[in-house]
């Protein structure tokens, strides 16, 4: 095992809600603070391993390797620009990687495996983060099956409510089926516009349905944000003082928080 690092699943199967970018800069900031940290980036459109400066053609391992069994997590990990911060890679081999492992009885325990099992032997990562595709397959189950919790980004925007129920539904399916420890790390409101009367309206229903699951930290639509990842930099790589990495700097000291809670409980 990670040497008992905590494994938090980063998941919503709406695209464009922020996710990858949730990722890379709340495992940034938990660096930033003296975690060792790895990203396994299970998007096939591997955002995640471009935003952390890893060019596609120096990709010659990936999650993908780690599914099939090729190679352990340990192998298939490369550092990133961020002391601290490694990140086992995407490639586009994970767009057939459902079909290859589909009929295999531990299809959906893959990950689970490759993070736990005896060649896992990484020792010093405290948290390990994993970005899922935004959708809920196989490879979403795989990153549940493996995670202690889930954390949730959610875009304020009108449909936010409508497409958690859908994510809060397969987590207490997989908890039922397959992981029953797995719980709700938190949810994350982000791309909040605090002039738009919709967006604090979001803001206030999601607090009403699902009370202190909810972040107090907000991320806001932040440009510096969105343009970090074309340079291959984390946003507070990138420019640390914009709000955008203010927050999530205040988000990694509430995620941490909560798993001090979770862990006595």
């Amino acid at each position: 095992m990670l040497g008992g690092a905590r494994i938090i699943t980063i998941a919503n199967q709406k695209g464009g809600v922020g996710k990858t970018t949730t990722a890379i800069n709340l495992a940034t900031a938990l660096a930033a603070i003296g975690e060792r940290v790895l990203i396994v980036d299970l998007d096939p459109q591997g955002n995640a391993s471009t935003g952390l400066g890893i060019d596609r053609k120096d990709r010659d391992r990936s999650s993908y390797d780690v599914l099939v069994g090729n190679m352990s997590v340990v192998e298939a990990a490369m550092k990133t620009a961020v002391p601290e911060l490694s990140v086992v890679p995407s490639t586009m081999d994970l767009l057939g990687v459902e079909m290859e492992i589909a009929g295999a009885p531990d299809r959906a325990m893959r990950l689970r495996k490759a993070l736990h099992g005896p060649k896992s032997s990484s020792g010093d990562y405290s948290y390990v983060l994993i970005d899922c595709p935004p959708s809920l397959n196989l490879l979403t189950v795989n990153a549940m099956a493996a995670a202690d919790s889930v954390l949730v980004p959610l875009q304020c925007e009108f449909f936010a409510l409508e497409g958690l129920s859908q994510l809060l539904e397969t987590i207490d399916e997989v908890r039922a089926s397959i992981n029953p420890g797995l719980q709700i790390q938190g949810i994350v409101l982000t791309m909040y516009d605090g002039r738009n009367n919709l967006a604090n309206q979001v803001v206030e229903d999601v607090r009403l349905h699902m009370g202190e699951k909810v972040y107090q930290t907000v991320i806001p639509r932040n440009v510096r944000v969105s343009e970090a990842p074309s340079y291959g930099k984390p946003a507070i790589l990138y420019d640390l003082k914009c709000s955008g990495s203010q927050a999530y700097l205040q988000l990694a000291s509430e995620v941490i928080r909560r798993e001090r809670q979770l862990r006595a409980a």
